[in-house]
């Protein structure tokens, strides 16, 4: 839709929508209960503010059901002040005028904020988004008992990791625990990719080059990827990711491929990390992060241009040290400012802070594509179609290679 067209239908809608500057609602789909309770700090900060809030949670741990419900209520010139978005979906919106810039809360922000966040975060050089937090999706979760049953470590390397699926294979346990949803799927594959470097991941996932994704390593990728598959169980099809980390949690399965949301799970079962489970980088990607970062983007209300002092109170709040603290707490992530004191995280949170400050410097750091972070909606979703029938078939690498590269051309 054009640009012209979506202000109108805002300006238009502003005729129907009486919306007090001091009032905000935010539309997002932080359901589960650490987010819902992150969610209740947020709305509390701002509420001692004399802002009200308008809680418009839609539940859908992918955000699917939220965007329909955004897309239908901006076309109707009724958008929320905030909703939760991420990647180049946030440069999507802003390119049809429907967004707002933030700048007056933002002083600073450029020095607190990891800039291959930050440039997600700003449109025409203005801030219209906020960042809320950063996943690691990198990781590898291992069952430490089964570990140490089998006499194996951590895996750095491919060959190490396959020789350990072995042993725990030959121990009677489901060496990887996989659920084959496309989103799963492809976070799987896009960890195999990184383990050829930060370079070749953003070759072949950032910029589509075709010589990159067509390549032989591209090739290995998917070979790897295959054989990674050969240690699942029956019952992947449609499971849950949260499920399949519970497998590894129960002692069922050995390991898993997942964020680090994944961690949330281990601690409402009561598990340490280092005693009951290890969190270690993926094979090959020990200096390198993956990062998925949600953030809430600032609707236009009424046709302004200018942000609500609503909104600006919302901004500065997500910001602020206590939040991005709490919220991280509650999910499993860490905080998107830089600078939070990680005394009150675990183990694996530390790390994972570390990491990416290490990997920010090295320029080691890649947005994830199976989380909206490198690419649009219409190349991810082709290159996904692709991932997801190469992981359920028994097409070849050769191929699947070739189908790679004409996916990347999708507009």
């Amino acid at each position: 839709m054009k640009r012209n067209v979506w202000i109108a239908l805002a300006v238009a809608g502003a005729l129907n929508t009486a919306q007090a500057a001091d009032q905000i609602e935010v539309l997002h789909w932080w359901t589960s209960g650490g987010e819902s309770k992150a969610v209740g700090v947020l709305k509390q900060d701002v509420e001692k503010q004399g802002v009200t809030w308008k809680d418009f949670a839609v539940a859908g741990g992918s955000g699917t059901n939220a965007l329909t419900v955004l897309k239908t209520n901006v076309v109707s010139g009724h958008p929320p002040s905030a909703a939760q978005l991420k990647g180049p979906s946030i440069h999507d919106w802003a390119e049809q005028g429907v967004l707002v810039d933030i700048d007056s809360a933002t002083q600073g922000w450029d020095k607190l904020i990891p800039p291959q966040v930050g440039k997600f975060l700003k449109y025409d050089g203005h801030y219209v988004a906020v960042p809320v937090e950063i996943h690691r999706m990198n990781w590898l979760w291992i069952n430490k008992e089964i570990l140490d049953k089998v006499g194996g470590a951590a895996p750095n390397t491919w060959p190490e990791f396959f020789a350990l699926a072995d042993k725990m294979k030959a121990a009677g346990y489901t060496a990887v625990a996989h659920g084959g949803q496309p989103w799963q799927d492809v976070n799987l594959w896009e960890g195999v990719v990184l383990s050829q470097g930060a370079d070749f991941y953003r070759k072949a996932i950032v910029e589509l080059d075709p010589k990159t994704l067509t390549s032989d390593k591209m090739v290995q990728v998917f070979d790897i990827v295959r054989k990674i598959g050969s240690y699942y169980d029956n019952g992947t099809t449609g499971r849950d990711w949260n499920l399949a980390t519970m497998m590894v949690i129960n002692g069922k399965a050995g390991m898993q491929f997942m964020a680090d949301w994944a961690k949330g799970e281990f601690a409402r079962a009561g598990k340490v990390p280092g005693k009951d489970y290890i969190c270690a980088p993926r094979p090959g990607t020990a200096g390198s992060y993956m990062f998925n970062s949600d953030s809430l983007a600032f609707f236009s209300q009424n046709g302004s241009k200018t942000a609500t002092p609503g909104q600006l109170v919302l901004a500065k709040a997500v910001m602020s040290p206590d939040f991005q603290e709490q919220f991280s707490l509650y999910k499993g992530s860490i905080p998107a400012r830089i600078g939070i004191p990680m005394d009150k995280f675990d183990d694996c949170a530390k790390r994972s802070y570390a990491d990416e400050q290490s990997a920010i410097k090295a320029n080691t750091i890649v947005p994830s594509l199976a989380q909206g972070m490198a690419q649009t909606e219409a190349v991810a979703g082709a290159m996904t179609d692709v991932v997801t029938k190469f992981m359920h078939s028994q097409q070849d690498s050769k191929s699947a290679v070739q189908a790679l590269a004409a996916a990347a051309k999708v507009n």
